[in-house]
Order: structure tokens, then sequence, then C-alpha cells
């Protein structure tokens, strides 16, 4: 299983927490039922770190036109809205809420180039909340598909998510498929479309980043 490269630093500190937590039990709690039942409250978890900053492999969809989903999880918002940061039109948000056991590596959904993209420090409400979107620690990148047709996606992080990493760099010509950043332990990405943009897929279907078509642009 390959650990992505930016999990590595929190694998690192939370390890480090964690030993020296059970090193303090160990040495100042006279009780070897309590040192055992500490053991395992907090090592046992620590094996499963890795597991949470995977990036999986995966065959990548990237025709023109198409758009796939950036990141695992359940589709939880289609709507018609009006996005004024920097599309300053109607567009179609779907959004895709990550969870914590969610794979939280991010793909760009589309071949293109970048055109737009800007950090926003924010609140850390539960991701699924509407409001998260505009208030939450967020990036917003907006790319020029092959097609012509421009789309914006955010990275938003949530109550436990409060990392996100982005490579996004202005001018920059990306391909479908490729990591776009990480949120880190999961959160929710907002894609926002062009109206008549055919939406593939439901609320409540569950994806995949890069193989699940979530629309396709006309």
């Amino acid at each position: 299983m390959k650990v992505h490269r930016d999990g590595l630093g929190t694998i690192a500190v939370i390890c480090l927490a964690i030993l020296l937590i059970c090193g303090s039990i160990a040495i100042f709690v006279d009780c070897l039922f309590v040192q055992i039942v500490a053991g395992i409250v907090f090592l046992v978890p620590l094996a499963f770190l890795p597991y949470f900053f995977r990036v999986p492999k995966r065959n990548c969809i990237d025709e023109d036109g198409t758009i796939t989903s950036s990141a695992d999880g359940k589709v939880v918002i289609i709507k018609k809205v009006y996005e004024p940061e920097y599309l300053k039109r109607e567009a179609l948000q779907v959004s895709v809420f990550m969870s914590f056991f969610n794979v939280h590596v991010n793909f760009y959904p589309s071949s293109g180039k970048i055109t737009y993209y800007k950090y926003h420090p924010g609140k850390y409400l539960m991701a699924f909340k509407p409001k998260a979107s505009e208030e939450n620690e967020r990036t917003s990148i907006a790319m020029r598909c092959k097609c012509g047709s421009e789309i914006l996606f955010r990275q938003i992080a949530g109550t436990f998510a409060r990392r996100i990493v982005c490579y996004a760099k202005v001018g920059e010509d990306v391909i479908g498929g490729d990591q776009c950043g990480l949120i880190k332990f999961g959160s929710r990405v907002d894609i926002f479309l062009p109206v008549d943009a055919e939406v593939c897929v439901q609320i409540g279907d569950k994806v995949k980043a890069c193989e699940t078509v979530i629309a396709r642009l006309r």
C-alpha cells in the first residue's frame, strides 16, 4: 500500500504523541491492567494510521467533456446555485462527502488548464452542512477543460479535517486523474458545472475518484 507523502508528517506526529502517552502510563501508572488497556486503546489504532493516507490505484477516465469525481465518498448535494467567487454565474453544484474512512487524496476531475486558485481560511463546521461551502476552510480551483468549458471545484475542510493540501497552480496544464491534493481525515468536495451539463449521479450515490463519471459537458 502506497502512503501519500503529505500524510507522513501527520503520521509521525501522531505516532510520537501516542508513544509519549503510552510511555508515561507505563512509567507513572503502577497497574498492569491499566497499562495493557492503554496499549490496546492507543497502539492498535496506530497500526491503521497509514490506511487513512493511502493512495489508491485507479483506472482513470479522461475523455473530453467528461467530469469524474475528485474524491471517494457519497453524493450529498445536487442543485442549481449562483457561484459568486469566480464563475459569477449560475452553475450546477455536485457535492461529495468524504467520510473519515474514505481515501483522503483528491484528483483533478478533467484535463485542462488551471485558471484560478485561492485558499480561504475559515471555520470547521460539519462538512455536510450547506454553509460549509462558504464558511469553512477551503480551496477554490477553476480550470478550463479541453472542451472549452470552465468548471470550479472546492476542497472543503470539516470538523475533523483541519488541513487541506492543494497542488494547483494558475496557468498549469493538468491531466484528469492526477493528484491535486488531499484533505486530511476526509471532508467534502464541491464541483460547479455549466447549467447545461448532464449530471450522471444522484444524491446518495457512492462514487470513486477518477472512475465515477459525475457529469458530461455539452
